[in-house]
């Protein structure tokens, strides 16, 4: 630091010169770190030499300044160390001068005590703003709210002391608390107190029982609150109060929904924001630099933060921290923010809140604005490491238009701002929608539009579009709503036109979508802020009707569709796994909350593949492979979070697996599979048989059960050794008995298609060697073909085919008849060839039984790809909804006759 201290801040000069011991004094501290432990020693050398608390208090205050002007202006200290010392001793001073307040008022009138508990009673002193975040300036005022838990009267001991309501005993309280911080005495203050964050602002009372903010909170809590009360931290209180307390501030702060409507709330606070500055601004020209509330300002960036905490911290307990820093931490570790803006916006706050404090530091003033004079600009400058005014200039101007810019780019007003491309393209009677809707002609008048637009069956369409319009679902919406959804079905219509020609299918699965979630504003919202994601969710209702459905029974997923990055990026599914236990364990012992967090993590990457998948980036095959990797993971995690819940369990973690069959087996699974599945454990403990089978059991229920959430999958367990009359769970010893002796010749075709799934490794390992050893055993070849085509026959028979269509799965020369022959081959020739026993797939298998001889090379290759087409057909007819995939004869002839010469070739 090229410029003296004592030249830098007239405070740190007036107050070092006021005392020859002080200089003295700051550079003993400033050797320290600054924690409670030294400011109780300060304090207590202090009172020892005669100080009174308040006196004593705000010499340390002073000294405490002047040690970090020291530390920092010495390049000492960092930003971390400033704002965390300040808060600490924010927290310190309030701490101590409450108790000694507590104990004065107690002993003048009595305990309080709760009118329901009987209880002593305590004030919780919620500390807001940059005191709250831990991120406190260095001359700040502290932004308090005084609470109580209940109401009641104190409970006097001598007849000296009067007796109070809590109520008033607590303002009392309260009133004797800012005195002692903020009255300023021949020793200065500790810290200037600003009460206008408490419930009903000036004008409410000063102390508040937990009753009282619960009902201002529900009835009368504005949106610009919830901005404030992200950042309320209790700083007194027992552990059990502020636990209550939270649970009360939290449902009015953080939505169980995804709350896209904090954009447009936190958009109008920052607007009457710049207002105020602009206004102050034109009369005091000189003063056009103001840090904190300025153009690309603190603030800004502080909003930036605690937007995605508005919208996500309801879902995502780890986005409720309360400091600005951590959170853009957050924001870029969990990609919701690119992680170079991130470092650019910490960048800015950091340079930003180091030029706050040297302001600061000029004269222990509370001021965010660089000095009229230059030169006291020019110190400022040269604090900051600068030799001239305009180089700080400068580098405060880039640094306050990267900030503006990162702004601009999550507030701009989109509705009204930025008109997209669509709509500027689209006739003007778009624009009065909402007038053609409701006047006597509107039918015509919507006819002749959406011809204009191109559409097809204009006239339907029209009678569609009214006709939800004057529902009275949508009639009794708030009329904000109503227009939010007028104008979205106006942005909509000519995006229809555009990427789609099935325009009165499309438009008739979008309002069935806009229907169902015309009542949350939020999501309204979401689509309103964010013109692509209407547009992608027009393109995947217009590609796929079970899509339609899946967005209309889940629209939570609507976040998915904002980030291309996170939308189209690969599935990393450990890492998943990673977070599902994390979002998990931040539930502890609430089993709803755990499992809707399962569904909604579900939903949400099923809702990623489906978009990949409707853009062709996956084939069948790997889609089936990323749901399988997907389900593999949510039934680990669901296994590891339901015996961490069991009590009495009798080991840390369980000896006991789930093995998949069927399509999961297969790795064949598709977005609405059933999970095939038989749980094995092996543990010799009493406790086992018992402990496992609840295990299994709450497993299901973890699947199935419906939730507000939906349901994670159906659960078939028919497969387990003894099938309906078998033990829910085994013994990987009962098993291997009952598959070597006991079990029927399709639950052996069934474990060709078997696999380890999750929970115990060396359980599944085990199943390996004895499904291998269950699948190599030598057969007699003539009772095999007649069993296989016995059970073929039955399956044949029980789903008949009536259309003139073919099934692509039941009929005759299709999926189920190349199953078959996969499962047949492996069975009979495994004690041959170990390898067929190998989970590779039908695909590859067919090829292999190619290369081995087993049968016709090239006719192995051409069933394999008819059942590769069989997929690809079966997975479209899905993705329209359809129940049974069917289609034309004429459309797989070939690949029929592929599967019935081969069939013929081995069954005759």
């Amino acid at each position: 630091m090229s410029l003296p201290i004592l030249d830098a801040s007239r405070f740190y000069t007036r107050w070092i010169n006021a005392d020859s011991s002080r200089a003295q004094k700051v550079a003993e501290v400033a050797k320290l770190s600054l924690n409670p432990d030294v400011f109780a020693r300060v304090l207590q050398n202090e009172t020892d030499s005669g100080a009174t608390l308040p006196a004593a208090m705000r010499r340390l205050r002073n000294l405490v300044i002047a040690t970090l002007i020291r530390r920092d202006l010495n390049g000492d200290a960092n930003l971390n160390e400033v704002v965390s010392t300040m808060t600490a001793f924010a927290d310190f001073a309030v701490q101590h001068q409450l108790a000694a307040t507590m104990q004065e008022m107690i002993a003048l009138h009595g305990t309080p005590i709760g009118e329901e508990s009987g209880q002593p009673q305590e004030m919780i002193v919620l500390g807001m703003g940059k005191l709250g975040g831990a991120e406190l300036n260095v001359s700040s005022d502290i932004d308090l709210i005084f609470v109580y838990p209940e109401d009641g009267e104190t409970q006097t001991t001598t007849p000296e002391q009067r007796s109070l309501s809590n109520h008033e005993f607590f303002v009392r309280t309260g009133k004797k608390l800012i005195a002692a911080l903020a009255e300023i005495t021949a020793d200065g203050f500790v810290f200037r107190v600003d009460m206008a964050l408490r419930p009903n602002g000036n004008s409410g009372p000063l102390a508040a029982s937990f009753g009282m903010v619960e009902d201002y909170l529900i009835v009368q809590g504005r949106e610009w609150e919830r901005y404030a009360w992200v950042k309320a931290r209790a700083l007194t209180g027992k552990p059990e109060d502020i636990a209550v307390l939270e649970n009360i501030i939290r449902p009015f702060v953080y939505r169980r929904y995804l709350d896209y409507g904090s954009i447009d709330a936190i958009r109008n606070m920052h607007a009457q924001i710049r207002a105020e500055v602009t206004r102050q601004e034109a009369r005091h020209p000189e003063r056009s630099h103001n840090v904190k509330l300025g153009r690309g300002g603190i603030r800004e960036i502080e909003f930036l933060a605690q937007v995605f905490q508005l919208i996500r911290g309801g879902r995502d307990a780890a986005l409720r921290d309360r400091s600005t820093r951590k959170t853009l931490r957050i924001l870029a570790d969990k990609q919701l923010l690119k992680p170079e803006i991130v470092a650019e916006l910490l960048h800015a706050y950091t340079f930003l809140r180091d030029l706050e404090h040297r302001l600061q530091y000029l004269e222990d003033a509370q001021t965010h604005t660089l000095p009229v004079n230059d030169a006291d600009r020019l110190t400022i400058a040269q604090m900051m490491g600068y030799s001239d005014i305009a180089t700080l200039l400068s580098e405060l101007e880039k640094q306050r238009v990267i900030v503006a810019r990162h702004f601009d780019e999550m507030f701009n007003d989109k509705q009204n701002g930025q008109k997209n491309e669509q709509q500027s393209d689209a006739p003007n009677v778009a624009a009065e929608l909402a007038v053609v809707l409701s006047s006597a002609d509107s039918e015509d008048a919507i006819t002749q539009f959406l011809t204009q637009l191109g559409f097809d069956e204009a006239a339907d369409s029209a009678r569609r579009l009214l006709s939800t319009w004057r529902s009275p679902r949508l009639q009794t919406l708030p009329e904000a709503s109503r227009n939010k959804l007028v104008a979205l079905v106006n942005t909509s219509l000519p995006i229809i036109a555009k990427v789609t020609d099935k325009h009165s299918v499309t438009l008739s699965r979008l309002l069935d979508f806009l229907e169902a979630i015309a009542r949350r504003a939020a999501y309204l919202a979401l689509l309103t802020e964010y013109p692509h994601a209407l547009e992608r969710v027009i393109r995947m209702i217009a590609a796929s009707n079970w899509a339609a459905m899946y967005l209309t029974r889940h629209p939570l997923l609507l976040d998915e569709l904002l980030d291309d990055r996170t939308l189209k990026a690969a599935p990393d599914w450990d890492a998943f796994a990673r977070d599902v236990r994390q979002r998990l364990e931040e539930s502890p012992g609430d089993t709803e909350r755990q499992m809707d967090i399962l569904r909604e993590m579900h939903h949400a990457q099923l809702i990623r593949l489906l978009a990949q998948d409707l853009v062709g980036d996956l084939s069948v095959e790997k889609l089936a492979d990323h749901l399988s990797a997907l389900a593999d993971k949510l039934v680990s995690e669901t296994i590891h979070a339901i015996w961490m819940m069991l009590p009495n369990r009798h080991r840390d973690e369980p000896r006991f697996a789930v093995i998949a069959y069927g399509k999961l087996g297969g790795k064949e699974l598709g977005y609405a599979s059933d999970l095939d599945v038989i749980f094995l454990y092996d543990d010799d403990n009493q406790d086992a048989p018992g402990m496992y089978a609840k295990l299994a059991q709450r497993f299901i229920t973890w699947m199935t059960a419906h939730t507000p959430a939906g349901i994670l999958f159906d659960v078939d367990i028919a497969l387990r050794p003894d099938g309906a009359s078998g033990l829910l769970v085994s013994t990987v010893a009962s098993f291997e008995k009952y598959q070597s002796t006991s079990a029927w010749l399709w639950e052996h075709q069934a474990l060709t298609r078997a696999r380890y799934c999750a929970g115990d490794a060396d359980i599944g390992a085990r199943f390996e060697v004895i499904r291998e050893n269950v699948l190599r055993q030598e057969r007699d070849p003539v009772r095999l073909k007649e069993e296989v085509l016995a059970m073929r026959k039955k399956l044949y028979d029980a789903y008949p085919n009536k259309s003139t269509e073919f099934d692509l799965k039941q009929d005759a020369g299709g999926m189920i008849d190349i199953e078959f022959i996969v499962q047949y081959m492996v069975l009979r020739y495994a004690s041959q060839h170990p390898q067929l026993t190998g989970d590779i797939g039908n695909i590859a298998l067919l090829k292999l039984f190619g290369e081995l001889g087993l049968i016709d090379k090239e006719l192995g290759v051409r069933v394999g790809d008819a059942y590769r087409t069989f997929r690809k057909l079966q997975h479209q007819s899905r993705l329209q909804g359809l129940e049974r995939a069917r289609i034309s004869k004429d459309k797989v002839a070939e690949e029929i006759k592929a599967v019935a010469r081969l069939w013929q070739t081995l069954f005759g």
